[in-house]
């Protein structure tokens, strides 16, 4: 999903000059990839209407929450445990996960609206009850998640940004780790996959100092999938290109 081309997040209204950040309060946050790629089909557009408001975590975005109030998970998930996808792509990974365990609620934040279509289409066929959806920027989604309230998190094939100099774009740098890392639960499981081994030397370098321990011991713990897996769009074209994919876990301190 990567493109080289930079936008603004569009749950930000219009920029003001005083003190770099939003008429809302928001502060200037530049997004680099795709909101949108090709033209939508006719069943995809009626599910981005009927059923992507009723799948609304609460109100994310700065224009409807610019104090930052956090979220109300109980109210939410019903005190289910919660976990975070960060980046759903077509949403294969999210429904599986959702369906395989009906006892806890994830919350699914992605920009590319394509994407977000995809995964309604799959909850509507699973029927799936326990999943949320953020169509924008995970950022977002992280300033209003309650302080450790997240039992899991994925980044699964991630935006590579193989050009050095748009590392700094990566997920894997402190400005997304610092608050992600204050969502989670200590003892949370943060899991990526990523087929580019510079990816995977900058996750290694990064995660750690955000407050994180990998728990790999030995070589299959990063070379063979996890038990629950299932293999998304991303990784199987990374395989048919001859790329090798590494899983990395890493558990929250604290």
């Amino acid at each position: 999903m990567s493109d080289d081309k930079k936008t603004s997040s569009a749950s930000h209204p219009a920029r003001t000059d005083a003190a770099d950040k939003h008429a809302s309060g928001a502060p200037w946050r530049n997004f680099y990839g795709r909101f949108s790629g090709k033209t939508l089909k006719d069943s995809q557009r009626r599910y981005l209407d009927e059923d992507l408001g009723a799948l609304s975590p609460g109100a994310v975005g700065w224009d409807e929450n610019p104090e930052r109030n956090p979220l109300d998970l109980q109210a939410l998930f019903g005190g289910r445990d919660i976990w975070l996808e960060v980046g759903f792509g077509g949403g294969e990974h999210l429904v599986h996960q959702a369906q395989n365990n009906p006892g806890v609620g994830i919350i699914g934040a992605e920009p590319f609206i394509n994407g977000v279509a995809m995964l309604l289409g799959k909850i509507r066929k699973a029927n799936a009850d326990n999943i949320a959806v953020h169509p924008g920027d995970a950022r977002d989604l992280m300033d209003v998640l309650p302080e450790a309230s997240i039992s899991r998190a994925f980044l699964l094939y991630p935006d590579p940004w193989p050009k050095k100099r748009h590392h700094r774009r990566r997920f894997v740098t402190q400005e997304h780790l610092e608050p992600l890392a204050r969502c989670l639960k200590p003892g949370a499981i943060f899991r990526v996959a990523t087929d580019i081994p510079d990816y995977v030397r900058q996750t290694l370098e990064e995660v750690p100092r955000a407050g994180f321990e990998w728990l790999a011991e030995r070589p299959a713990d990063w070379r063979e999938p996890w038990d629950d897996w299932i293999s998304t769009r991303y990784e199987q074209k990374a395989l048919r290109e001859g790329r090798t994919p590494h899983y990395l876990t890493f558990r929250r301190l604290g």
